[in-house]
């Protein structure tokens, strides 16, 4: 069904804009932008680029800076159970009211050749621009790469660079210096590295920088978190997520902002090693990367993993890693042609001799990992409540 994107509501755009990533034209949103930037004042713009991490170094700053009260925007994606995760405004998801003025806005703005070529992600990354005008922060998080990804449409004041692994290779490249450099491409004026397994990402950071600095006479700084014991989190949170927050102090006296580690306590970290309850944790990760530090959290202990994941990703290697605490599997059934066949991952199962059960109900005394992706947390979340009704 053709709809008119000119006077279409937010949800309908959202519907029928493509959503996955494939080889876009950057300048469809790049001319976008150039037509918004004269009736928008941004805020000072923080870009966060990373494999795994993103969301939750994003989150931890966002929440710091709010509770120091400076206005600030966080922009991350995906979302598990409403698009309005994906734009939180001072402490909050944004409202259905905001996202809808933010859609009119740009209806009114752009000329409809460009409101059709947008894809989903451009077009969200744009809502997030509106409502962020005359803020006092905004913390963006790359989507997927970094130098043609929608977020870095704008000039970045601050780019902090999260761990880098291989993840979307058909996309960013088949190394870590591949994908370091693309997402690095994306710095305008100053890097903040985190916590890195590879001494490639640091060299990639120099060689990146002499490239900026040849191509576009950029002069770039590199600055590296050195420390990542220095501070502690509540216990509630994942211990790895301690990498994350070393990060963020680094950022906050970049800012010259007072540090008062009790602020993070009560930040909200939506499927990141999240126990929803005594016996269940949810992770939205999907990669190598993210399977070795949750194995490392489960260390000595086992779990029955709910388990499903897309056939661009490693998950011969994700269940490799993952079967020391694997009690078991249950492969969650989805209905996405994104989605590996499922005899492939019984077939692997098989190979690392891993047991594939199907779940009836949660047994109380057994505990769970639900991981894989944000489309298996979402699809576990919305049968509990379907169960629970």
């Amino acid at each position: 069904m053709l709809i008119d994107f000119k006077t279409a509501s937010l949800t309908e755009v959202l519907e029928h804009k493509t959503m996955y990533y494939e080889k876009i034209d950057f300048s469809i949103v790049q001319k976008s932008w150039e037509i918004l930037s004269s009736s928008l004042t941004l805020p000072f713009v923080i870009h966060i680029v990373g494999t795994n991490g993103k969301g939750s170094t994003g989150r931890f700053l966002s929440h710091y800076l709010y509770k120091k009260d400076f206005k600030t925007l966080h922009y991350s994606s995906p979302h598990i159970l409403k698009f309005n995760e994906r734009i939180w405004i001072n402490g909050k998801d944004s409202s259905d009211e905001e996202l809808e003025k933010a859609s009119k806005k740009l209806q009114e703005l752009l000329p409809l050749s460009l409101l059709e070529k947008l894809t989903y992600f451009e077009y969200t990354t744009l809502l997030a621009l509106v409502l962020s005008s005359n803020l006092d922060y905004l913390v963006l998080e790359a989507g997927l790469g970094g130098e043609f990804d929608a977020t870095n449409v704008v000039k970045n004041d601050l780019s902090l660079i999260t761990t880098i692994g291989l993840d979307h290779q058909s996309f960013l490249g088949n190394s870590i210096e591949e994908i370091a450099r693309t997402k690095m491409r994306s710095v305008d004026t100053k890097m903040l590295i985190g916590y890195q397994v590879s001494n490639e990402v640091y060299e990639t950071a120099l060689k990146v920088k002499e490239e900026l600095k040849k191509e576009f006479g950029k002069e770039i700084v590199i600055q590296t978190v050195k420390e990542f014991d220095k501070y502690d989190l509540d216990e509630k949170f994942a211990s790895y997520l301690k990498l994350n927050l070393h990060l963020v102090i680094d950022v906050l006296n970049e800012l010259d902002i007072e540090i008062d580690t009790k602020i993070f306590n009560d930040v909200k970290l939506s499927g990141r090693c999240e126990k929803i309850k005594d016996n269940i944790t949810i992770d939205v990760g999907h990669n190598p990367l993210a399977a070795t530090v949750l194995a490392r959290e489960f260390n000595n202990k086992k779990v029955h993993l709910i388990y499903n994941s897309y056939k661009d990703k490693d998950y011969t290697e994700v269940l490799r890693i993952l079967k020391p605490i694997i009690t078991q599997i249950t492969i969650l059934e989805l209905d996405d042609n994104r989605i590996v066949d499922k005899n492939n991952l019984l077939d692997i199962c098989h190979n690392l001799n891993i047991i594939v059960n199907s779940l009836e109900k949660i047994d109380p005394k057994e505990e769970y990992l639900v991981f894989g992706s944000f489309l298996v947390v979402e699809k576990f979340l919305r049968n509990m409540e379907l169960n629970e009704e």
